[in-house]
Protein backbone atom coordinates (compact mmCIF):
# COMPACT_ATOMS: atom_id res chain seq x y z
CA UNK A 1 0.00 0.00 0.00
CA UNK A 2 1.39 3.78 -0.72
CA UNK A 3 2.01 4.96 2.36
CA UNK A 4 0.40 8.33 3.59
CA UNK A 5 2.11 10.68 6.08
CA UNK A 6 0.49 12.33 8.43
CA UNK A 7 -0.08 15.75 8.43
CA UNK A 8 0.87 18.26 11.43
CA UNK A 9 -1.35 21.02 10.26
CA UNK A 10 -4.63 18.67 9.76
CA UNK A 11 -3.66 17.04 13.10
CA UNK A 12 -3.42 13.74 11.98
CA UNK A 13 -1.83 10.75 14.59
CA UNK A 14 -2.76 7.54 12.91
CA UNK A 15 -3.85 4.63 14.96
CA UNK A 16 -1.87 1.91 14.13
CA UNK A 17 -3.15 -0.85 16.92
CA UNK A 18 -5.67 -3.10 15.01
CA UNK A 19 -7.19 -4.19 18.19
CA UNK A 20 -8.35 -0.73 19.58
CA UNK A 21 -9.77 0.21 16.03
CA UNK A 22 -12.16 -2.45 16.16
CA UNK A 23 -12.75 -1.91 19.84
CA UNK A 24 -13.71 1.59 18.65
CA UNK A 25 -16.01 -0.13 16.10
CA UNK A 26 -17.69 -2.39 18.74
CA UNK A 27 -18.40 0.67 20.61
CA UNK A 28 -21.01 1.72 18.25
CA UNK A 29 -24.42 0.32 19.33
CA UNK A 30 -25.80 -2.80 17.15
CA UNK A 31 -28.57 -1.76 15.22
CA UNK A 32 -31.07 -4.31 14.11
CA UNK A 33 -31.30 -2.43 10.68
CA UNK A 34 -28.21 -1.01 8.56
CA UNK A 35 -27.48 2.51 9.94
CA UNK A 36 -26.48 5.59 8.64
CA UNK A 37 -22.94 6.29 9.82
CA UNK A 38 -20.73 8.60 8.63
CA UNK A 39 -16.70 8.48 10.35
CA UNK A 40 -14.62 11.58 10.40
CA UNK A 41 -11.20 11.83 9.54
CA UNK A 42 -10.61 8.50 8.47
CA UNK A 43 -6.78 8.51 7.08
CA UNK A 44 -5.84 5.26 5.96
CA UNK A 45 -8.81 3.72 7.19
CA UNK A 46 -7.75 1.89 10.30
CA UNK A 47 -10.78 2.27 11.80
CA UNK A 48 -12.78 2.22 8.44
CA UNK A 49 -12.10 -1.37 7.03
CA UNK A 50 -13.64 -2.54 10.90
CA UNK A 51 -16.81 -0.27 10.35
CA UNK A 52 -17.41 -1.81 6.72
CA UNK A 53 -17.60 -5.60 7.96
CA UNK A 54 -20.45 -4.09 10.22
CA UNK A 55 -23.62 -5.20 8.47
CA UNK A 56 -25.56 -2.98 10.47
CA UNK A 57 -23.19 -0.01 9.26
CA UNK A 58 -24.01 2.24 6.27
CA UNK A 59 -20.91 4.03 6.40
CA UNK A 60 -19.99 7.24 4.52
CA UNK A 61 -16.64 9.01 5.48
CA UNK A 62 -15.35 12.68 5.59
CA UNK A 63 -11.94 13.10 4.98
CA UNK A 64 -10.24 16.66 4.49
CA UNK A 65 -6.93 15.49 3.25
CA UNK A 66 -6.40 14.81 -0.41
CA UNK A 67 -3.66 12.52 0.17
CA UNK A 68 -5.96 10.62 2.04
CA UNK A 69 -8.97 10.82 0.04
CA UNK A 70 -6.86 9.53 -2.80
CA UNK A 71 -5.58 6.49 -0.69
CA UNK A 72 -9.23 5.19 0.23
CA UNK A 73 -10.84 5.63 -3.24
CA UNK A 74 -8.01 3.09 -4.26
CA UNK A 75 -7.60 0.42 -1.24
CA UNK A 76 -11.58 1.01 -0.17
CA UNK A 77 -13.90 0.37 -3.41
CA UNK A 78 -16.33 -0.57 -1.14
CA UNK A 79 -16.65 3.45 -0.48
CA UNK A 80 -16.75 4.54 -3.91
CA UNK A 81 -19.42 7.27 -4.16
CA UNK A 82 -19.19 7.74 -0.26
CA UNK A 83 -15.95 9.68 0.34
CA UNK A 84 -16.75 13.19 1.04
CA UNK A 85 -13.34 15.26 0.46
CA UNK A 86 -14.83 18.02 2.80
CA UNK A 87 -14.67 19.65 6.34
CA UNK A 88 -16.87 17.93 8.59
CA UNK A 89 -17.44 21.39 10.09
CA UNK A 90 -18.55 22.80 6.89
CA UNK A 91 -20.85 20.22 5.70
CA UNK A 92 -24.51 20.45 5.81
CA UNK A 93 -25.40 17.19 7.61
CA UNK A 94 -29.24 18.10 7.01
CA UNK A 95 -28.97 18.64 3.21
CA UNK A 96 -26.70 15.03 3.07
CA UNK A 97 -28.69 12.84 5.32
CA UNK A 98 -32.27 12.49 5.33
CA UNK A 99 -32.27 9.86 7.98
CA UNK A 100 -30.65 9.97 11.32
CA UNK A 101 -27.01 9.30 11.12
CA UNK A 102 -24.54 7.95 13.79
CA UNK A 103 -20.89 9.52 14.26
CA UNK A 104 -17.78 8.02 14.72
CA UNK A 105 -13.99 8.82 14.32
CA UNK A 106 -10.71 9.26 15.72
CA UNK A 107 -10.91 12.69 16.16
CA UNK A 108 -8.55 15.49 15.52
CA UNK A 109 -7.65 17.03 18.55
CA UNK A 110 -7.25 20.56 17.23
CA UNK A 111 -11.31 20.27 15.73
CA UNK A 112 -12.94 17.45 18.62
CA UNK A 113 -14.71 20.16 20.76
CA UNK A 114 -15.89 21.90 17.83
CA UNK A 115 -17.11 18.87 16.36
CA UNK A 116 -19.10 18.10 18.98
CA UNK A 117 -20.53 21.57 19.07
CA UNK A 118 -21.67 20.77 15.21
CA UNK A 119 -23.36 17.38 16.60
CA UNK A 120 -25.60 19.31 19.16
CA UNK A 121 -26.54 22.17 16.45
CA UNK A 122 -28.29 18.83 14.25
CA UNK A 123 -29.12 16.31 17.63
CA UNK A 124 -32.31 16.01 16.31
CA UNK A 125 -30.53 14.21 13.18
CA UNK A 126 -27.35 12.61 15.72
CA UNK A 127 -28.67 9.97 17.94
CA UNK A 128 -25.16 8.52 18.93
CA UNK A 129 -21.46 9.31 18.76
CA UNK A 130 -18.16 7.19 19.26
CA UNK A 131 -15.07 9.64 18.94
CA UNK A 132 -11.71 9.29 20.28
CA UNK A 133 -10.29 12.74 22.47
CA UNK A 134 -7.60 14.08 24.14
CA UNK A 135 -8.01 12.41 27.58
CA UNK A 136 -8.61 15.16 29.35
CA UNK A 137 -11.32 16.38 26.69
CA UNK A 138 -13.07 12.96 27.03
CA UNK A 139 -12.98 13.09 30.93
CA UNK A 140 -14.41 16.81 30.60
CA UNK A 141 -16.99 15.74 28.50
CA UNK A 142 -18.02 12.63 30.13
CA UNK A 143 -17.82 14.66 34.23
CA UNK A 144 -20.06 14.76 36.57
CA UNK A 145 -21.38 17.90 38.39
CA UNK A 146 -19.35 18.30 41.00
CA UNK A 147 -15.83 17.57 40.01
CA UNK A 148 -13.19 19.60 39.11
CA UNK A 149 -13.29 18.77 35.13
CA UNK A 150 -17.40 19.97 34.78
CA UNK A 151 -17.26 22.46 32.03
CA UNK A 152 -19.27 24.38 29.48
CA UNK A 153 -19.09 21.50 26.88
CA UNK A 154 -20.11 18.66 29.54
CA UNK A 155 -23.19 20.36 30.29
CA UNK A 156 -24.11 21.23 26.87
CA UNK A 157 -23.79 17.57 25.71
CA UNK A 158 -25.10 15.81 28.96
CA UNK A 159 -28.21 17.72 28.27
CA UNK A 160 -29.07 16.02 25.13
CA UNK A 161 -27.01 12.57 25.87
CA UNK A 162 -26.10 9.91 27.66
CA UNK A 163 -22.22 9.92 27.92
CA UNK A 164 -20.03 7.16 28.83
CA UNK A 165 -15.90 6.93 28.79
CA UNK A 166 -15.20 3.70 27.35
CA UNK A 167 -11.36 3.48 27.30
CA UNK A 168 -7.84 4.91 27.52
CA UNK A 169 -5.54 4.72 24.90
CA UNK A 170 -1.60 5.70 25.53
CA UNK A 171 0.36 7.67 22.95
CA UNK A 172 2.59 5.21 21.45
CA UNK A 173 -0.51 3.63 20.00
CA UNK A 174 -0.09 6.73 17.27
CA UNK A 175 2.19 7.79 14.53
CA UNK A 176 3.52 10.19 15.16
CA UNK A 177 2.69 9.92 18.88
CA UNK A 178 0.75 12.64 20.36
CA UNK A 179 1.94 14.42 23.45
CA UNK A 180 -0.87 13.44 25.53
CA UNK A 181 -3.08 10.18 26.26
CA UNK A 182 -6.21 9.38 24.45
CA UNK A 183 -9.87 8.47 25.68
CA UNK A 184 -12.64 6.86 23.79
CA UNK A 185 -16.43 7.93 24.46
CA UNK A 186 -20.07 7.57 23.52
CA UNK A 187 -22.87 9.65 23.58
CA UNK A 188 -26.49 7.92 23.15
CA UNK A 189 -29.29 10.67 22.24
CA UNK A 190 -31.38 10.79 25.32
CA UNK A 191 -35.27 11.74 24.68
CA UNK A 192 -35.20 14.85 25.54
CA UNK A 193 -36.89 16.84 22.38
CA UNK A 194 -36.15 20.44 23.68
CA UNK A 195 -35.34 21.84 26.96
CA UNK A 196 -38.09 23.64 28.84
CA UNK A 197 -36.42 27.17 28.71
CA UNK A 198 -34.81 29.07 26.08
CA UNK A 199 -32.07 27.29 24.76
CA UNK A 200 -30.32 29.63 23.52
CA UNK A 201 -30.39 31.69 26.70
CA UNK A 202 -29.24 28.19 28.56
CA UNK A 203 -26.41 28.55 26.56
CA UNK A 204 -25.92 31.97 27.62
CA UNK A 205 -26.23 31.30 30.92
CA UNK A 206 -23.91 28.12 31.09
CA UNK A 207 -21.13 30.39 29.37
CA UNK A 208 -21.64 33.12 31.86
CA UNK A 209 -21.59 31.35 34.74
CA UNK A 210 -18.14 28.92 33.72
CA UNK A 211 -16.50 32.16 32.33
CA UNK A 212 -16.09 33.32 36.23
CA UNK A 213 -15.85 29.19 37.71
CA UNK A 214 -14.39 30.62 40.90
CA UNK A 215 -17.25 32.50 42.01
CA UNK A 216 -20.62 31.36 43.31
CA UNK A 217 -23.53 31.73 40.23
CA UNK A 218 -24.88 34.51 42.92
CA UNK A 219 -21.90 36.64 41.64
CA UNK A 220 -21.15 35.28 38.32
CA UNK A 221 -24.15 35.72 36.65
CA UNK A 222 -25.20 39.29 38.18
CA UNK A 223 -24.57 40.86 35.09
CA UNK A 224 -27.42 39.27 33.33
CA UNK A 225 -31.12 41.26 33.24
CA UNK A 226 -34.34 39.45 34.47
CA UNK A 227 -33.19 37.27 37.42
CA UNK A 228 -36.45 37.06 39.78
CA UNK A 229 -36.04 33.84 41.93
CA UNK A 230 -34.02 33.17 44.66
CA UNK A 231 -32.88 29.35 44.00
CA UNK A 232 -31.28 27.21 46.67
CA UNK A 233 -28.11 26.54 44.93
CA UNK A 234 -27.23 30.24 43.54
CA UNK A 235 -24.37 29.62 46.57
CA UNK A 236 -22.73 27.53 44.65
CA UNK A 237 -19.82 26.98 42.04
CA UNK A 238 -21.03 26.41 38.16
CA UNK A 239 -19.23 23.16 37.68
CA UNK A 240 -21.25 21.78 41.06
CA UNK A 241 -24.97 22.16 39.15
CA UNK A 242 -26.23 19.69 37.56
CA UNK A 243 -27.69 19.81 34.00
CA UNK A 244 -31.44 19.76 35.54
CA UNK A 245 -30.17 22.76 37.99
CA UNK A 246 -29.06 24.85 35.10
CA UNK A 247 -32.37 24.22 33.30
CA UNK A 248 -34.07 25.84 36.31
CA UNK A 249 -31.79 28.53 36.48
CA UNK A 250 -32.77 29.48 32.92
CA UNK A 251 -36.66 29.57 33.69
CA UNK A 252 -35.66 31.31 36.46
CA UNK A 253 -35.29 34.57 34.32
CA UNK A 254 -38.13 36.55 32.78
Amino acid sequence: MNMVKPKKHLGQHFLRNDEICERISDALSVSKEPRKTLEIGPGTGALTKHLLKRKDVDLEVVELDRESVAFLNKHYPELNGRVHESDFLQMPLDELFSTPVAVIGNFPYNISSQILFKVLDYKDLVPEVVGMFQKEVAERITSDSGTRDRGILSVFIQAYYAVEYLFTVDENEFLPPPKVKSGVIRLVRNNIAELPCDEKFFRVLVKTGFNQRRKTLRNSIRGLAGYHADLPFMDKRPEQLSVNQWVALATAFL
